[in-house]
């Protein structure tokens, strides 16, 4: 039977309550699943350690030797157990705080056996909390062959007496399977263009490898295959869309577009800014559905070629909307664009879940006669009721925060789908830039408006505090206005709040003289927006804030971002709130203050900080210190699959081969008819997730 088809219950070691552990805490519910569920380290246990040898630094040891007693310490739940181990020479303590009757039962003194653990100091002595132990005569083969395989557990699947160890026992047998064959999910072509190891070679290797050699070859074989199956279904998703989905052909540039350009330009655009004008205008012409996205950081005028590639689609006779993830951005963004259309005559509305009833009516009525040309808003753009006259393009503000149907339901407002132009102002990184929106044609505004200087930052520690007190004094004496930033990290919420209270407190008795605001995110959203109106007029000299400034807030005579305890934060955060200043014509500032006790990655950190402003630099060096599972904040968000075993962190290179090589296979073979690339979509079918979906509607 196929491993595919054989329920995971059914195999040597499981049964139902295990099956149901596996399934629900996993998501593993077939016998393929299990093998495809890979260790995530391998432990050396070809060498056996003498008692004399262990010292505090060591990560497990492997001893042979006897118990020479147990003892009972304590009562009821307090219990443990403990064993005195020897080797023959010296005595070790090993202790157990459950299970005690079992270990009792089960191991005996006098017989020898192998313990394995890792060994702690208590009292000037060593011990070895919960050890393995097994019979020498009978270790496991893990053990026989040197490298042993550990599984990513959880604390439910332990309770259930399903750890590390019982997965690698339960696998070992359903090996034996592998072993006979399985059939190669890649074409022999491939296979031999790159000497990769067989597929079932590879499966028995990456669980329980001969050698390190044997374990690298199967490694990179299955990390190859993941890759280049992510990027085949995302290209032929592509291919699929151009064919089936023709684009509005938007091939005038009329009086709106010129007026606006003669007329409104707030500053004279950016080469990059022309350069990405260009590709939409040659996007919306050619027939094609667009879907481009914008990638840029804060304040380098993304707004503006959004809003200009909207004033194309009007002068075709079409209308434009604009979906932004929160109010306060989908507000930002209606008050920036008003202000660049003037008196230019261009209708434009906004719908968020604050609209009035009675403003709605209205709206739709404009709407639909084609009244209203563009709409910005929230995800309140999506409700059924929202219809527009003539859709032709849609401008998504940081997708990654909507979720697959929400953006779906916006791209279905058509019986032909309308352009879409992503935007982002978190660069990402290539790596995550090919799989997250790997059938996006991607362009980047990478040079900041005329008249902008680049963002002085600095890292102090908190014994500066009164050097800072009066650089911010100087500021606001020259008529500048100051952030100051408090973590708020929903674990620690109290304390945190707590923290930028007394901070509040502090700042207002240390300058009397200023009006201080406070913004976070427990306020009413009345308050919240009362306190963000007294900076951004002016009236408030200093902000105190937790992030909810990070994005929406425009104020160009804000010269100086003061992050506290910045440690707790993320590169790309730190990096997204530093972007709230440097926004006017005024040298902006960004100081970092931590305390002197740094990790070796935080202080890392705070230097790529003051070394660079790029945001892209930043976005990579982000992925190789944290890993792409918390890029978006928690593991894989905003991927439309999951990685197993590849790590785009560490596998860039291999990424990009993997997605050329489907280039080839593609050009050469769109359908993938061929005999040879059967295979191909055999495996397409069967891995088919929600990355169809994610194609056509980025």
């Amino acid at each position: 039977m196929e491993l595919s088809m054989q329920s995971i219950t059914y195999l040597q070691g499981v049964g139902p309550k295990k099956a149901t552990l596996f399934a629900s805490e996993l998501g593993l519910q077939t016998a393929e699943d299990l093998v495809r569920y890979y260790p995530y380290k391998y432990v050396d246990r070809s060498r056996f350690y003498y008692l004399h040898e262990i010292n505090g630094n060591m990560p497990f040891i492997q001893v042979k030797g006897h118990i020479i007693r147990f003892e009972k310490i304590g009562e009821g739940h307090q219990q443990r157990l403990l064993a005195i181990f020897t080797d023959g020479k010296d005595t070790i303590e090993l202790i157990w705080f459950k299970g005690i009757k079992f270990i009792i039962e089960k191991y005996k003194t006098g017989i020898e056996y192998v313990i394995f653990g890792k060994p702690a100091a208590f009292n000037g002595k060593f011990n070895i909390l919960h050890p393995e132990i097994d019979l020498v005569t009978a270790l496991p083969p893990a053990e026989q062959m040197g490298l042993q395989p550990f599984y990513n557990t959880t604390e439910k699947m332990k309770a259930g007496f399903l750890n590390s160890k019982a997965i690698q026992n339960i696998i070992y047998p359903l090996l034996n399977q592998v072993k006979q064959g399985v059939s190669d999910t890649l074409p022999a072509y491939i296979i031999k263009r790159f000497a990769l190891m067989n597929l079932t070679e590879s499966l028995v290797n990456v669980h329980f490898p001969k050698n390190a050699h044997a374990l690298n070859k199967a490694r990179q074989r299955l990390k190859f295959e993941e890759l280049f199956y992510i990027q085949l279904s995302i290209l032929r998703q592509s291919k699929w869309r151009e064919q089936n989905f023709k684009g509005f052909v938007f091939s005038k540039i009329g009086d709106n577009f010129n007026s606006f350009y003669t007329n409104c330009l707030p500053f004279e655009l950016t080469g990059a800014q022309k350069r990405v004008l260009r590709e939409i205008r040659t996007d919306v012409g050619s027939g094609r559905q667009m879907n481009r996205l914008l990638q840029g950081d804060v304040g380098s005028g993304k707004t503006l070629v959004a809003l200009m590639s909207m004033l194309i689609a009007i002068d075709n006779g079409y209308q434009a909307a604009l979906m932004a993830p929160t109010e306060i951005l989908a507000n930002q963004h209606f008050v920036t664009i008003k202000e660049f259309l003037g008196d230019l005559g261009v209708k434009v509305e906004l719908l968020t879940g604050s609209t009035r009833p009675k403003a709605r009516e209205s709206l739709h009525e404009q709407l639909r006669s084609g009244e209203m040309k563009i709409l910005i808003g929230t995800h309140a753009l999506i409700e059924d009721t929202v219809q527009f006259q003539n859709l032709g393009l849609v401008v998504i503000d940081e997708q990654h925060r909507f979720g697959v149907e929400q953006r779906s339901k916006l791209w279905k407002k058509n019986i032909q789908p309308p352009h879409i132009l992503v935007m982002t102002a978190t660069p990402i990184p290539r790596t995550l830039a090919m799989t997250l929106y790997g059938d996006l044609r991607v362009s980047v505004i990478d040079e900041l408006p005329p008249g902008r200087k680049p963002i002085q930052t600095f890292h102090h520690y908190q014994t500066k505090r009164l050097s800072i007190n009066q650089f911010i004094a100087k500021q606001v004496t020259e008529g500048r206005q100051i952030y100051i930033v408090y973590p708020l990290i929903q674990e620690s919420e109290k304390m945190d709040l707590q923290d930028l209270e007394n901070g509040y407190d502090y700042i207002r008795e240390t300058f009397p003289q200023y009006k201080v605001c406070k913004v976070h995110g427990k306020l009413k959203a009345v308050e919240k927006e009362y306190q963000m109106q007294q900076f951004v007029s002016g009236n408030a000299q200093i902000m105190v804030a937790t992030t909810v400034i990070e994005v929406g807030v425009n104020v160009p005579n804000a010269s100086v971002m003061i992050i506290e305890n910045a440690e707790r934060f993320g590169l790309s955060q730190l990096h997204q709130l530093r972007g709230r200043v440097g926004r006017g014509a005024d040298q902006s500032y960004c100081i970092l203050l931590t305390g002197y006790k740094l990790a070796a990655e935080t202080r890392k950190r705070m230097e790529i900080m003051v070394r660079t402003n790029d945001g892209f630099e930043i976005s990579e060096a982000d992925l190789q210190l944290r890993g792409p599972g918390d890029i978006e904040g928690k593991a894989q968000s905003g991927m439309p699959f999951e990685l197993k075993i590849a790590n785009l962190a560490q596998d860039g290179k291999m990424l990009e081969i993997a997605r050329q090589v489907a280039i080839e296979v593609l050009e050469d073979d769109s359908d993938l008819a061929k005999p040879e690339n059967y295979v191909l979509t055999h495996q397409l079918r069967k891995l088919k997730t929600n990355t169809l979906n994610w194609g056509v509607i980025s």
